[in-house]
C-alpha cells in the first residue's frame, strides 16, 4: 500500500550524501519488498547495516504440528496457557506457543510480562492482535505505542522488539506469515489508496512519528528465516546498534490499526465473511467482526447459515463480547474454534432460532480463512477442549 511517511532527517534528494554536524556520512539502506519492484523505504544509519561480529544458532520454541487426524472442529482456551504465575521474564518473542500452522501461515499465542530480545522476522510479515494490556513496539524505523484492540503490522525483516506496559501483562495473537501482509486489493486504487467503499482509511493507519537514538556496541538480534523449508532460527551480534536510524521515508513501516475502526457492512439479509475481511497474505486473509447492526430483512435470520468450508479453514479468535452463533459450546474471551476444510459448521443448536429478531451483535473477534490445511502446534494440543467437536449433536463417541 503506497502511503509515504517521512520521519527524521533525510537529504532532499535519495542516494545523495547526508552527513552529521562533524561531516560524517550516514548511511543509506534501501529495506524494499520484491526485489526493486515494490514498496520500500530509505533508512539512514549512523553504523555499517550489515556489519556483524558472531552469527549462532537460536533455538526456536517448538515449532512441531500434527495433522487435524482424524478430522473434526476443535476449540481452544488459550487463557488455559499461560498462568497467572507465568515467570515475569516471559516475553512476547521467545514466549510465543504455536496453535497452529501451514506452510503459508503461522498462529501462536503468547502473555508476556518482560521486554522481548531484539528479533526480526524473515519469513515474512507479522500481524500480532493485543487482546489486552499494552506495549510499546520499538522497531528500526521508530517506537509504536500499541494498545487494546491494536493490529501491529510489522513489515517481513523489521527489526523490533516489544516493551509490555502498564499495570497487565500484554496478551497477543500472533499470525505470522510467509508472504506480505496487505489490504484486500479490491479496497485498492490502481495507486494502492484505500477506496471509498473499504472498511477502514489511511487515517485509520498509525505509524511511527519519532526515530529511537539508542546507542552501543555487540548488540544480539535473534533471526527467524526458513533455510530448504525449515523453520529456523539465528542469532546474530551486530558490531553497533541497529536502531541507529536518524531519519527514513517511504511506504515500507511498521503500523497499527485498532480494530474499533473497522466500520462492518451490513445488508438486509446475512453477510458472508467477505465483508469482515481486513487484510490478506499468500493462501490465507483475516477477517475482522465487530460490534454491529445485523439484517434488517423481516424474515432474516442473522447468525451464519451452515457453511462447508471446501477450500478452506476456518480458525476464529472470540476476543470479546459475545459471539451469538456460539452460545451453549463453551466458546468465551481467549477461546479459537478450528473448523476446517472436509465438512460442515455452524451455529450451535437453538442459535439459530434465537437470532431471529434481533437487530445488533455484541461481538469481537478476529479470523484466519486458510487456502491450504492448518496443522495443530504444541499450544493447541495443551488447550484442546475435547468435548467441542459433539456440540451440534449433543453426544459423542460411546
Amino acid at each position: 500500500m503506497a502511503f509515504y511517511r517521512q520521519v527524521g532527517a533525510v537529504p532532499p534528494k535519495r542516494h545523495t550524501q547526508h552527513r552529521d554536524e562533524q561531516g560524517q556520512l550516514y548511511y543509506e539502506e534501501l529495506m524494499g519488498e520484491e526485489g526493486f519492484s515494490g514498496d520500500s523505504s530509505l533508512l539512514y544509519h549512523r553504523g555499517l547495516p550489515p556489519a556483524i561480529v558472531d552469527s549462532t544458532v537460536w533455538e526456536l520454541p517448538d515449532q512441531t504440528t500434527t495433522p487435524n487426524h482424524p478430522l473434526r472442529h476443535r476449540h481452544l482456551r488459550l487463557h488455559e496457557l499461560f498462568p497467572d504465575d507465568t515467570p515475569a521474564s516471559t516475553d512476547a518473542v521467545t514466549g510465543r506457543r504455536l496453535l497452529l500452522g501451514n506452510a503459508d501461515v503461522r498462529i501462536s499465542y503468547v502473555v508476556a510480562k518482560g521486554a522481548s530480545p531484539l528479533y526480526r522476522n524473515a519469513i515474512g510479515d507479522e500481524l500480532v492482535y493485543v487482546e489486552s494490556g499494552a506495549a510499546v513496539v520499538e522497531t528500526v524505523f521508530g517506537p509504536l505505542p500499541a494498545r487494546q484492540g491494536d493490529q501491529v503490522l510489522i513489515p517481513r525483516a523489521t527489526t523490533h522488539r516489544w516493551l509490555p506496559s502498564g499495570p497487565e501483562p500484554l496478551r497477543a495473537y500472533v499470525i505470522e506469515a510467509s508472504s506480505h501482509i496487505t489490504p484486500p486489493k479490491r479496497y485498492l486504487s490502481k495507486f494502492g489508496q484505500l477506496l471509498e467503499h473499504a472498511p477502514y482509511c489511511e487515517r485509520d493507519l498509525h505509524g511511527p512519528a519519532e526515530t529511537l537514538t539508542a546507542t552501543g556496541t555487540d548488540v544480539e538480534v535473534l533471526v527467524k528465516h526458513r533455510p530448504g523449508g525449515q523453520i529456523v532460527g539465528t542469532r546474530l551480534v551486530y558490531a553497533t546498534h541497529p536502531f541507529d536510524v536518524v531519519g527514513w521515508d517511504g511506504c515500507l513501516y511498521p503500523i497499527t490499526f485498532n480494530i474499533s475502526d473497522f466500520e462492518p457492512i451490513t445488508g438486509r439479509i446475512h453477510q458472508p465473511p467477505p465483508v469482515h475481511q481486513a487484510f490478506e497474505g499468500i493462501n490465507f486473509v483475516v477477517c475482522n467482526f465487530v460490534p454491529r447492526k445485523v439484517d434488517y430483512h423481516p424474515l432474516s435470520i442473522p447468525v451464519p447459515y451452515y457453511h462447508s468450508n471446501v477450500d478452506s479453514d476456518e480458525i476464529m479468535f472470540y476476543c470479546g463480547g459475545n459471539y451469538e452463533a456460539r452460545k451453549g459450546s463453551g466458546i468465551a474471551q481467549g477461546s479459537v474454534s478450528v473448523h476446517p476444510g472436509g465438512y460442515a459448521h455452524g451455529p450451535q443448536p437453538g442459535a439459530y432460532e434465537r437470532s431471529i429478531g434481533l437487530d445488533f451483535f455484541d461481538e469481537l473477534a478476529v479470523m484466519v480463512d486458510t487456502f491450504r490445511p492448518l496443522e495443530l502446534g504444541e499450544g493447541a494440543l495443551a488447550c484442546e477442549d475435547p468435548a467441542y467437536a459433539w456440540t451440534w449433536s449433543g453426544r459423542g463417541p460411546a
